[in-house]
């Protein structure tokens, strides 16, 4: 198993700029495919951006391309996620999850295909 603990919400303001933290332990970090996904008020989980183990390959949701980005250093067992001109409708609790991966070329967007997440951080964006 791996445990995951995201860090660096807050409070911002529009335009402003946040970068997340998920810090893993347990398992081997660079065995998963890490994946960004958030949690607005009164709305479903959505997927924000994914990456492959190795690192190599990234993909994001339309809603967040060109302003967000992530990356993972497996040295130190942590995904990030650098958010930038963030807007009001940005607010949301922030999730990381982690899935075994056998493909160094396999990314996933669904929620159920991960099968660890972590706690979650809120990012509050104000007008």
């Amino acid at each position: 198993q791996v445990q995951l603990v995201e860090s660096g919400g807050g409070l911002v303001q529009a335009g402003g700029s946040l970068r997340l933290s998920c810090a893993a332990s347990g398992r081997t970090f660079s065995s998963y495919a890490m994946g960004w996904f958030r949690q607005a008020p009164g709305k479903e989980r959505e997927f924000v951006a994914a990456i492959t183990k190795n690192g190599d390959t990234s993909f994001y949701a339309v809603s967040v391309e060109g302003r967000f980005a992530i990356s993972r250093d497996n040295a130190k067992n942590t995904l990030y996620l650098e958010m930038n001109s963030l807007k009001p409708d940005d607010t949301a609790v922030y999730y990381c999850a982690a899935e075994p991966s056998y493909s160094g070329s396999r990314y996933y967007t669904e929620n159920d295909q991960y099968d660890y997440w972590g706690q979650g951080t809120r990012v509050t964006v104000s007008s």
